[in-house]
């Protein structure tokens, strides 16, 4: 016998929830290797993102470098192939001169960039190459080690330089983004941060513009972007945000050295 009275079972409806966020199509539902607190993640969505809202992902090629972004192909949707350390801009050139319908970019860290591809990127830019670069500098060489990169910051201390950069042992730094805007083939060159919100928003507009430099024709478009380490630099990941504002921002100003008239409102 029952204890309690027969009832109507009723479904009531389940909450619903508007979508805000969905993944790009130009990046893989993958796991990652990068170590937690790096940025490089981000970076990456945010250029997925800039190729689905340009449609051009059946035409991009991505190059990739040696270093943390070894595997950088593997997140993409989209063709890729992997270049001799420092040589993505020379294989770029190759991939954009035979192929000039498609979209290529590189995707480069500083120790690979900055280091023994200066005279890769030194020369695309002069060539005035109609490649997209995006230049990920976190100021160390994160892959081998720690070890003191060309874009470290005086005093920095890495595994090679315990004391700290000594710039009467190791040189000054140097700032690729303001040098390379000096040459004439080089539509954009702007320098961006990852240590904010904010920042993250200004970088994403500045990798639009990038492709559409590339998009029209205009010439070689780099965008550096001061990313965190946090592994390398022996901090948790918000105090290597701090690092970034703190150290690295005032070493490397955030800022617009060259971009062309054509790009000013895109």
């Amino acid at each position: 016998m029952s204890l309690t009275p027969d009832l109507d079972v009723i479904a009531l409806p389940g909450p619903t929830f508007d979508v805000v966020y969905e993944g790009p199509d130009a990046l893989k539902d993958v796991p990652t290797h990068y170590c937690p607190g790096c940025t490089h993640g981000i970076i990456h969505r945010m250029v997925a993102e800039t190729i689905d809202e340009l449609g051009i992902r059946g035409r991009t090629i991505g190059v990739a470098p040696v270093g943390c972004a070894v595997f950088a192909y593997k997140y993409f949707n989209l063709d890729g192939c992997e270049a001799a350390h420092g040589r993505a801009p020379a294989m770029a050139t190759g991939i954009k001169r035979s192929l000039p319908d498609r979209i290529v970019f590189t995707y480069q860290g500083d120790g690979d960039l900055a280091s023994i591809g200066g005279n890769e990127i030194l020369h695309a830019a002069l060539r005035g190459e109609r490649i997209t670069v995006i230049f990920v500098n976190n100021a160390i060489y994160g892959m081998t080690g720690g070890q003191l990169a060309p874009t470290s910051p005086e005093g920095m201390v890495t595994s090679s330089s315990p004391l700290g950069r000594d710039p009467m042992l190791a040189g000054y730094p140097i700032h690729m983004t303001e040098m390379l805007a000096t040459m004439p083939g080089v539509a954009l060159a702007v320098r961006r941060s990852m240590h904010s919100v904010a920042e993250m928003r200004k970088t994403k507009k500045a990798i639009r513009q990038a492709f559409q430099a590339q998009i029209d024709g205009l010439g070689l478009a780099i965008v550096e972007i001061l990313s965190s380490c946090p592994t390398n630099w022996h901090l948790e990941p918000t105090a290597a945000l701090d690092y970034i504002r703190e150290r690295m921002v005032p070493e490397y100003p955030v800022g617009d050295f060259k971009i062309a008239a054509q790009l000013t409102n895109k």
